[in-house]
């Protein structure tokens, strides 16, 4: 059942009422101009959300990546949370993961042909992805995290919403998960309910849309992850070590491809230390250690480790339409060559 794992500390309520107060406060400084928001000369999408926690960014900003990369010079700019470097990082084949973050260090070994950059400001951070230096020349900018950074008028906003606590049943923090109220939804050009059951039915999906109250404008996706055929064939009641915010989806699929494993989690971007190793180590006692690829950045020194790459597939074959979206949005919005200005004269 959608947001069936949605748990709300009441007795914090009147914290989270004044939390959305400076929230709500903030937001409008930007709506009536007081606080400006800068935008920019090639297309910038956002990917983002209300809440605090996993949504699936990181698979959604890198199935952004493989889609525009076919035609495109594409940067992704992230924050780089817990990285121990300051201000801006153009990351190369050599950067460690310790200057960039581990989601960042995740996408550039993956897509060494990106430009993967991190800045806490993200102004900055785009000017610096369009200096003549930084070669070949960005044309798109993929915001990772950004929803409420504000600064960046971005051309192309992306709300993800997880499946399992839909932002309509939330609270603000602490009592819950959400970040800003809910009135921050409508700023989404696109909302995509992610983590969803492949078999979700045909009247969640539109509870879900009419709960959501949208414009109509925005257009509304669903999508679930994808995972290796291979994982069928382990049979040695592996275990799971995950990192990651909320690994309950990834459990709850699991168990449909593999008959037995054990689960080990440890907190969202957890700092692997060499006790927590042997501690794997010793639980695993030789057997199969899986882990997600974030993961497998911060774990080193384990035997029989197997990394679960992770993808996004579009439910209902809505995939199409997403990627017509992005893509005409980039070739709208590529600033034009000094080669195209001069035939136009």
């Amino acid at each position: 059942m959608e947001g069936d794992h949605i748990s709300i500390n009441r007795w914090l309520l009147p914290l989270s009422w004044l939390y959305g107060l400076g929230v709500s406060i903030r937001n409008q400084m930007f709506d009536y101009g007081l606080l400006k928001s800068q935008s920019f000369s090639l297309p910038v999408l956002c990917v983002g959300n209300l809440t605090v926690g996993g949504t699936g960014k990181t698979p959604h900003t890198e199935y952004l990546v493989r889609l525009l990369s076919k035609e495109h010079q594409v940067a992704v700019l992230s924050r780089g949370y817990k990285r121990k470097s300051k201000g801006f990082v153009l990351a190369t084949a050599d950067t460690p993961m310790t200057d960039i973050g581990d989601e960042p260090y995740q996408m550039k070994q993956k897509f060494p042909q990106i430009h993967m950059a991190v800045d806490r400001d993200r102004c900055h951070g785009i000017r610096q992805l369009m200096k003549d230096d930084v070669q070949p020349a960005s044309e798109v900018v993929i915001l990772d995290d950004a929803f409420q950074h504000r600064y960046v008028q971005a051309g192309l906003n992306i709300l993800l919403m997880d499946y399992h606590r839909l932002i309509y049943l939330d609270r603000l923090l602490p009592a819950g998960r959400l970040r800003e109220p809910l009135s921050g939804r409508m700023r989404a050009d696109i909302v995509i309910v992610t983590k969803c059951p492949p078999d979700i039915t045909p009247a969640e999906r539109q509870n879900i849309v009419q709960n959501l109250r949208l414009e109509k404008r925005q257009k509304v996706f669903f999508t679930t992850y994808k995972y290796p055929d291979t994982l069928k064939e382990l049979s040695d009641n592996p275990l799971l070590v995950t990192g990651i915010a909320s690994p309950r989806q990834m459990v709850y699929d699991l168990n449909k491809l593999i008959s037995k494993f054990e689960l080990m989690s440890f907190p969202d971007h957890h700092n692997f230390t060499q006790q927590d190793i042997e501690d794997i180590r010793t639980r695993a006692a030789g057997r199969t250690i899986l882990t997600t690829e974030k993961d497998a950045t911060r774990l080193h020194g384990l035997d029989h480790m197997k990394v679960i790459p992770i993808e996004v597939e579009f439910l209902d074959g809505k995939g199409e339409e997403f990627d017509h979206i992005i893509t005409h949005f980039v070739q709208q919005n590529l600033p034009t060559k000094p080669s195209q200005q001069t035939k136009q004269l």
